[in-house]
């Protein structure tokens, strides 16, 4: 998987280029490749910034130096990303389709945002992390790039994808270790039982239950077995008690 990201702040993704993402770049499985928009500006003081036409607080990114920057990377298994706050809000769905894509190419916006005609003549997909505005869009493609890359095959254990929070649509079942007591709070018996039935069925319902209580709302896009509905008709019984 290659990640092109076009950015006027190269120097923050120090981020994307430590832990587990380092050792997936150093064993090829990954490369993320920053790409500073200022080196295509035609102004001798590298501007890629103007007022805005019909005025108005702030600046705006000249059109040219991005669709250049653009042009420079765009192949044709590219897939092209603009972070921005009015684009669809990222989830987990969205993170495994673009794990099977070759290349992105992320777009990241600064000060007032960028030109709308260079936008409309690249179309790209426009993603959002969330109902808020940050001062750019560098934040939000390290985002993206963590939680795509961990999908992308060998960069990690792909029994841990499978398990994590929102995989299946639910949150993930509470995680103990060592030590086996801890400040008189002891590590639930199932799981030092060895009985990996047993196991199995306590984290489906502890998935159930850290959804209910904190993220129900998600239930109504996830398909439920006979059994999921009866612990949670349980669950809601000992609440209204």
């Amino acid at each position: 998987m290659k990640f092109d990201v076009l950015t006027l702040f190269p120097e923050m993704f120090g981020a994307v280029k430590t832990s587990v993402l380092k050792k997936a770049e150093d064993k090829d499985l990954l490369e993320i490749n920053l790409v500073n928009i200022r080196d295509f500006s035609n102004d001798k003081h590298n501007k890629v910034d103007d007022t805005p036409y019909g005025g108005g607080a702030g600046m705006v990114i000249r059109p040219d130096v991005v669709y250049d920057a653009y042009l420079s990377v765009k192949s044709e298994k590219s897939k092209l990303v603009y972070l921005t706050p009015q684009g669809k809000t990222l989830n987990q769905e969205m993170v495994k389709d673009l794990a099977k894509e070759e290349h992105l190419i992320l777009l990241c916006g600064h000060y007032e945002g960028i030109d709308e005609r260079v936008i409309e003549e690249i179309e790209p997909l426009e993603i959002s992390i969330g109902d808020y505005v940050l001062t750019g869009g560098e934040i939000p493609a390290m985002v993206l790039i963590d939680s795509v890359s961990r999908y992308v095959e060998g960069v990690i254990n792909s029994e841990s994808v499978e398990e994590e929070s929102f995989s299946e649509g639910l949150l993930e079942y509470p995680q103990y270790t060592r030590p086996e007591v801890f400040m008189d709070k002891k590590v639930p018996d199932v799981l030092i039982s060895g009985h990996h039935e047993n196991i199995r069925k306590w984290r489906r319902q502890e998935s159930l239950k850290n959804t209910y209580k904190k993220r129900p709302e998600l239930f109504k896009n996830i398909e439920l077995s006979k059994e999921d509905k009866r612990y949670i008709e349980n669950l809601e019984r000992e609440v209204k008690q």
